[in-house]
């Protein structure tokens, strides 16, 4: 069943929302976030309104008031059962209410309701809320304001209660009735180079002549057809850094409010490794569901999501060791592998599967990702080669935390990669299956690629382990500190590390300083970072650190409305409420003091359209009243038997050069991937990293094969290190603004010429130079 919330049609009645106003300040790595939502009743009987919106997981909401009629509301924290009766008896006593709550099945997904507006009445409902920004590798800082919240598949099982099965109006963008507005302020110590948004903005306003803080607010006219990015680029962010913050002992004794906290960020300078991993059971989830047909942004000729599936799971085919073994399964209303077990990485195991992701189609139905994780997790284990598990989804599923607890509940034979593709994939399912399993999550939208993203997550799997990690502190007698964050296990070059600690105890003098470590071990050796810092706390109204920390904690800790278990509720449901930030056990709250003025009248609902991207909601799959399965027609431009037929095995077999196997010929090069010589240059690798002279190679090259032949400048040289010469030298002529997605794959093949043709190496170079007339440098080849 899918979960869209209603039909593709318009509403007829007044909408009461008129606007979503933002304010949002950037302070170094942290956004504070003042959300407001603008109603107004033009009918003539009270409303009671529900609206439906995303939220980033990371996302600490911790205060939701009302502006009515000149009377200022703060909603309370409660628990979620007692939030809902204070709500439903305000109601029925004719109060006007307010509530606001995230979904039972996913914390990326909330709801605002609001009861018994007056006729004529103007309401504003300020939510405000903290998140961490994470890191991008190109230095960037991303902040994501969701704007889409697209169908969401569900399997078998109740949903009672889920926001997204309320009946709510979905319209197409053009005739949404409300407007988005934002105004960001960013200021950072280190100086702030550029901002950019996949959305239009103002020019950049610089506040000061040192660029230390700046200021852009979004065009007017947002289509809410994307989420609203923002990349921040700061002269310096590898910094290592410590906050404190001061407490509330006088309004929290006994709470978790009552002490400092403090923030730590480290950027762990990992050494690069000796020897990479060449062990591993590499298994490639995708998501074929039907709305893996849509493109993934709505920018002019952005590619289709299978498209860029495909593509990336020839990069990593490509990139993988040898010795190692590997499976790929595709999931949608059911599942498909292609292998019933990992199998070893071979040329005719790499071959078969190359095969086979050329024919894959986003025709399984809905997203229906669980069954398929529970099949893997039931696979015996490949002795010495631990398991590594990369999800590609667009992230289209209503229960997230049944799949983040089955990845939980695996977590300590596995590490887990996930990639949420398009606009609108849950960030709940994709950062929650990566970080309880040790892994790393990437969003790619607008104009991201899957393919760099991909490669880069390989290179952390390839990782030797960090071993041994321990954060530690030295701080004066009589203060200490408990650490708030899940322990560390997990390290990766190049990633920032955040850590969370109440400092409790006696607060020494203003100038006195704390240190912190954080240790760990690397190929035998031990490393640690440590930071120096003044343990006077400084104030914050908002109390940023505390409830960024809250965050942390909840993360470990909530599992959901439903499935997390009755100690860990008990902890959730106490420090959600003594730091003021929402969970999936509790709610806010508020009711109109103003009980002389009863609200006359029946009450009457609106459901608030929500937008959809039209192709999400029309290519997800359609139901009958009996729940039967849905048809699809063929989506692929080319047919399994035109592909099965030019798939025929046409490598060279003169000069040592064995046959490749089943390798597309030039025509259907051209017919699967068009003019993108980069990818037909990738799938003609032999699993071991070289490459056969042929046709096709030739073809990539713009030569002829009797040329390429007969400019080899070593007699007897074979033709395998030849044409891998060749391939390298036109990876670096044409494709280096792509490195990052071949560069695993390349060092394979450098890594081939020197165990093969390490003597004649610089023969071969230097006429594979002249002849393509490149002008690159011979050094690639550590000659």
């Amino acid at each position: 069943m899918v979960l869209q919330g209603g039909l593709l049609t318009r509403r007829e009645e007044p909408v009461p929302l008129k606007s979503i106003s933002v304010t949002l300040s950037i302070r170094e790595f942290v956004a504070g976030v003042s959300a407001t939502l603008n109603y107004k009743n033009e009918e003539e009987v009270p409303l009671e309104t529900f609206f439906v919106f995303p939220m980033d997981d990371d996302s600490a909401v911790y205060s939701f008031e009302a502006e009515m009629d000149g009377e200022k509301i703060k909603a309370e924290l409660k628990e979620k059962a007692k939030a809902h009766s204070i709500y439903e008896s305000a109601i029925s006593n004719r109060r006007q209410a307010f509530l606001l709550e995230e979904d039972k099945y996913s914390k990326d997904v909330f709801c605002c309701s609001v009861g018994n507006l007056n006729p004529g009445s103007n309401v504003a409902l300020t939510l405000k809320y903290v998140q961490e920004l994470p890191l991008e590798a190109d230095g960037a800082l991303r902040y994501v304001l969701p704007a889409v919240l697209n169908p969401r598949y569900r399997g078998s099982g109740s949903f009672e209660d889920s926001f997204l099965d309320m009946k709510t109006p979905v319209v197409p963008l053009e005739d949404l009735p409300y407007t988005l507005s934002m105004v960001a302020t960013i200021s950072s110590q280190h100086g702030i180079e550029r901002v950019q948004s996949n959305c239009p903005f103002s020019p950049t306003k610089y506040l000061g002549e040192d660029k230390t803080s700046a200021q852009v607010s979004l065009a007017d006219g947002h289509k809410f057809d994307r989420d609203v990015e923002l990349l921040i680029y700061y002269s310096e962010v590898h910094t290592p850094a410590v906050a404190v913050e001061m407490g509330q002992p006088r309004d929290n004794p006994d709470g978790f409010m009552k002490d400092p906290s403090a923030m730590v960020c480290f950027y762990p300078n990992i050494p690069e490794a000796q020897s990479p991993v060449i062990s591993g059971e590499f298994i490639f989830l995708m998501d074929r569901s039907g709305s893996m047909q849509n493109p993934i942004s709505k920018q002019n000729n952005s590619q289709l999501r299978i498209e860029a599936a495909k593509e990336t799971l020839i990069l990593l085919l490509k990139s993988l060791p040898m010795g190692c073994y590997f499976n790929i399964y595709g999931f949608g209303s059911s599942y498909e592998a292609f292998f019933p077990n990992s199998v070893k990485y071979t040329q005719q195991t790499m071959e078969e599967a190359l095969r086979r992701v050329k024919l894959m189609q986003a025709n399984l139905g809905g997203t229906e990702i669980l069954t398929p994780l529970q099949i893997i997790y039931g696979k015996p284990p490949v002795e010495g080669h631990p398991l590594q598990l990369f999800v590609f989804t667009d992230g289209e599923v209503a229960d997230t935390f049944n799949v983040i607890n089955e990845v939980k509940r695996n977590r300590l034979r596995h590490r887990c990669f996930s990639f949420g593709i398009g606009e609108g994939a849950s960030t709940s399912l994709i950062k929650g299956i990566a970080r309880v399993a040790g892994g790393n999550s990437e969003f790619i939208t607008g104009k991201d690629r899957i393919q760099s993203k991909a490669l880069r997550a390989l290179k952390y799997a390839l990782q030797p382990a960090v071993e041994d990690v321990s954060v530690t502190w030295e701080l004066p007698a009589k203060l200490s500190a408990k650490m708030l964050s899940p322990e560390q296990t997990v390290l990766y070059k190049g990633q920032r590390l955040i850590v969370y600690a109440l400092l409790s105890g006696t607060m020494p003098p203003a100038d006195a300083t704390g240190e912190v470590y954080l240790k760990y071990t690397f190929q035998g050796k031990s490393f640690d970072n440590r930071v120096t810092f003044s343990l006077q706390p400084k104030p914050d109204d908002n109390f940023t650190i505390h409830r960024l920390a809250a965050k942390s904690f909840l993360h470990a800790k909530d599992m959901g409305f439903r499935d997390t278990p009755a100690n860990d509720k008990k902890d959730v449901l106490k420090i959600s409420i003594d730091c003021g930030v929402i969970s999936s056990q509790t709610a806010f709250v508020a009711v109109s003091e103003n009980s002389n003025k009863p609200v006359q009248g029946p009450l009457a609902c609106r459901d608030i359209p929500r937008p959809v991207l039209l192709g999400a909601a029309l290519a997800m799959p359609q139901y009958c009243s009996r729940g039967a399965r849905p048809s699809f027609q063929c989506l692929f431009s080319v047919s399994p038997a035109t592909l099965t037929n030019h798939c025929k095995g046409m490598s060279s077999q003169q000069d040592g050069c064995k046959p490749c196997g089943p390798v597309i010929n030039k025509d259907l090069c051209a017919l699967v991937f068009g003019e993108n010589h980069l990818v037909q240059l990738i799938s003609l690798q032999n699993a071991d990293g070289s490459w056969c002279l042929d046709e096709n190679l030739a073809g990539i090259l713009g030569k002829s094969l009797e040329d390429l032949q007969a400019a080899v400048p070593v007699k007897d040289a074979s033709s395998l290190s030849w044409a891998t010469v060749l391939a390298v030298v036109w990876l670096h002529s044409n494709a280096m603004q792509m490195k990052d997605e071949w560069e695993l794959l390349e060092k394979k093949a450098r890594d081939w010429i020197h165990i093969h043709a390490a003597s004649i190496m610089q023969e071969l170079v230097k006429a594979a130079i002249a002849l393509t007339k490149s002008s690159v440098d011979p050094a690639i080849f550590a000659i």
